[in-house]
């Protein structure tokens, strides 16, 4: 009980909004390291991020303030995710449905299944967006997209 307060006190400390659902920080950073552990064993993104990711704690550690700003409200991440993805060069449309479907198994292994289901569909939304600013930048002129 005095946990969920604290959790509540934290949350109207660092926004006026309420969280879009109810989850403890430590939880937040639980997933995100678990999360990309899994990356970093999976064949695709493992490549993918190898690439750009030199200080795993420190790209989780961000992540989470992603994270904690997207479900919390909670003021702490100061980056552009859409540039990230856009600016990394090798991130592709199709990548999106590996990190999807590798990010809910995590969810759903690391969290109680309607905590996992709330996060699931906000990683979704936020999904649909990055992969429509990567695909809107893969387009020619008249939308015809740029295969590489």
């Amino acid at each position: 009980m005095q946990r969920q307060a604290e959790r509540r006190y934290h949350c109207t400390m660092t926004s006026a909004l309420p969280p879009k659902f109810d989850i403890p920080p430590e939880d937040i950073a639980r997933v995100v390291a678990a999360f990309y552990a899994a990356v970093r064993a999976h064949p695709m993104l493992g490549q993918v991020f190898a690439v750009h990711v030199t200080d795993w704690p420190a790209h989780e550690a961000k992540v989470t303030r992603f994270w904690e700003n997207a479900i919390l409200n909670a003021r702490g991440y100061d980056g552009n995710v859409m540039e990230v993805h856009r600016g990394a060069g090798n991130v592709r449309p199709g990548m999106f449905d590996a990190w999807l479907g590798l990010f809910d198994r995590t969810l759903h292994e690391e969290l109680p299944p309607e905590t996992a289901a709330a996060w699931s569909a906000l990683a979704h939304r936020i999904g649909r967006s990055l992969r429509a600013g990567v695909v809107d930048r893969d387009r020619g002129p008249g939308g015809v997209p740029t295969l590489r």
